[in-house]
């Protein structure tokens, strides 16, 4: 999508901090971290949003997991801990519409829900 801001991430056409990439999966630093360590994983192929991405190749979701397993695991983000957000649609606070998934960790986090 040619106006997709995280699409130009990925077609390397806006430099962003890139911190894990795969054929299938981007991950870098979000611009407004919500933690010290606050990163965006997105799939190359582009989804407005969860929902879509489940429509059209739910396969997507497991090479984000997969990716969001094996950076947590590889910069020690798993033995603390950390979070994972995705924000669908404007009313659940979506800002940009390309699916993607927030990593939060590094400090305790406050609590969310129960």
């Amino acid at each position: 999508m040619s106006d997709c801001l995280f699409c130009k991430f990925v077609n390397k056409e806006i430099e962003t901090e890139v911190v894990f990439e795969n054929e299938n999966v981007m991950a870098f630093k979000d611009l407004y971290p919500q933690a010290k360590k606050h990163f965006l994983f997105i799939h190359k192929r582009h989804t407005t949003h969860i929902n879509e991405l489940i429509e059209q190749d739910p396969k997507q979701l497991t090479h984000i997991f997969t990716a969001i397993q094996e950076f947590t695991q590889s910069n020690n983000l798993g033995r603390d801990g950390f979070r994972i957000v995705n924000n669908c649609g404007s009313h659940g606070g979506q800002t940009i519409f390309h699916t993607h998934f927030h990593v939060l960790g590094g400090e305790s986090l406050s609590q969310f829900g129960s």
